[in-house]
C-alpha cells in the first residue's frame, strides 16, 4: 500500500488545515512539486503527518492517467435543499492537512508549508484543529462510531489495486460551525433525537423509534441492504466564541460522499438532517489525495 499515511494516523490531538489557490501565472505542475517536495520532510522529521490534497482537475491535469482516481471532480455549486438549506462550495487547488502530537510542531511546520507554496500558491483559508475529549465533538456525542477499523479503513479510503488512482483517495473537507447555545438549550432526550444515539455510550436507536430526520439516519447509506462506509478524521476548530467541526471525510468513491451531503439537505425526499438546525456549513471542497508512488514523481531530487 502507498497511501499517504497521514490518512491513517491516528493519536495525533492537533490539527492545521491550509488551502490554497495558485497564482495568477503558476503552473499546477509547480505548485504539485512545491507540495511534494514537503510531504518526506515534515512528514520524517518534522515532527508532523503531512497530507496533500489537490483539485482534482489539477492533479488530472500533471499527473499519469493511471494515478487519477475515476470520478473525483470538484465542487463547484452548493448543495440546495428544498428548504432553502445550503452548502456552500468553496473549492480551492490545494488541501494540505497537519497533524501532530503537539500545537508547536503544527504551527512551525505549518509556516515551512505556508513558506514552502509561497512562489506558486496564496494561502486562502487556515483552520486550527483539535481533539474534543478524546473522540467526541462539540455537540458532546462521540464522533465517529460509524468509523471502520484500521484493519478495514483502507478498503473504505483507498481506490483499490489495479484501478486508475490507485491507493488514493478522495477527501471532503468542510468547515461546520455550531450554534452552541441553541444546541445546548436542548435537553439530553432532545439531542438524542436529533443523533439517533444515546449520547453517554453512543448506542443507536433501533429503526422502529429512531426518527427519520435523525443524523444517523440520514448520513447513514445503504444500497441493497449493503451499508457503504466511509472514513472521518474529524476534530473540532475554532474558538470559544466561533467554532464546530471540521468534517474530513476519506473515500475511495466520490459518490458515496456527495450522497450523503444531499441526504443531509434532503434533496431527493425533503427530509432534512435535523443536526442542520444547530449546525451551518461554511466551506466545502474535494481534493484527491494521490498515492506516494505518484506524489513522489512531482518530488525534486533531494541534496545529497
Amino acid at each position: 500500500m502507498s497511501a499517504q499515511p497521514g490518512i491513517f494516523a491516528l493519536g495525533t490531538p492537533e490539527h492545521g488545515y491550509l488551502e490554497f489557490d495558485l497564482r495568477p501565472g503558476a503552473r499546477a505542475v509547480d505548485l504539485v512539486t512545491a507540495a511534494a517536495g514537503l510531504v518526506g520532510p515534515l512528514s520524517t522529521t518534522g515532527g508532523v503527518n503531512l497530507v496533500v490534497g489537490l483539485r482534482p482537475e489539477l492533479w488530472a491535469e500533471v499527473a499519469d492517467r493511471a494515478d487519477v482516481p475515476t470520478g473525483a471532480r470538484s465542487w463547484e455549486e452548493g448543495v440546495v435543499g428544498p428548504d432553502g438549506f445550503t452548502m456552500p462550495a468553496t473549492q480551492h487547488d490545494a488541501w494540505l492537512w497537519l497533524a501532530g502530537g503537539d500545537r508547536t510542531a503544527v504551527f512551525d511546520n505549518g509556516r515551512v508549508v505556508i513558506d514552502g507554496l509561497a512562489e506558486v500558491a496564496v494561502l486562502r483559508r487556515e483552520t486550527a484543529g483539535w481533539l474534543y475529549r478524546h473522540d467526541r465533538d462539540l455537540t458532546g456525542f462521540i464522533d465517529g462510531t460509524e468509523n471502520p477499523s484500521l484493519l478495514e479503513a483502507p478498503e473504505v479510503a483507498l481506490v483499490p489495486a489495479g484501478s486508475p488512482g490507485a491507493d488514493s483517495s478522495v477527501v471532503l473537507f468542510q468547515l461546520w460551525e455550531h450554534n452552541s447555545d441553541g444546541w445546548e438549550g436542548l435537553a439530553q432526550e432532545e439531542q438524542e433525537r436529533v443523533i439517533g444515539r444515546t449520547k453517554p455510550d453512543s448506542i443507536e436507536f433501533d429503526d422502529a423509534v429512531k426518527p427519520a430526520d435523525s443524523h444517523v439516519a440520514r448520513t447513514v447509506l445503504e444500497v441493497d441492504g449493503v451499508e457503504l462506509d466511509i472514513f472521518r478524521r474529524n476534530v473540532a476548530y475554532g474558538t470559544v466564541s466561533c467554532h464546530g467541526t471540521a468534517f474530513v471525510g476519506f473515500s475511495f468513491d466520490q459518490w458515496r460522499l456527495e450522497e450523503m451531503l444531499r441526504r443531509m439537505a434532503g434533496v431527493s425526499d425533503g427530509i432534512r438532517d435535523a443536526l442542520t438546525r444547530y449546525t451551518q456549513p461554511v466551506t466545502g471542497g474535494y481534493y484527491t489525495v494521490p498515492a506516494v508512488t505518484a506524489l513522489a514523481r512531482f518530488a525534486p531530487p533531494e541534496d545529497e
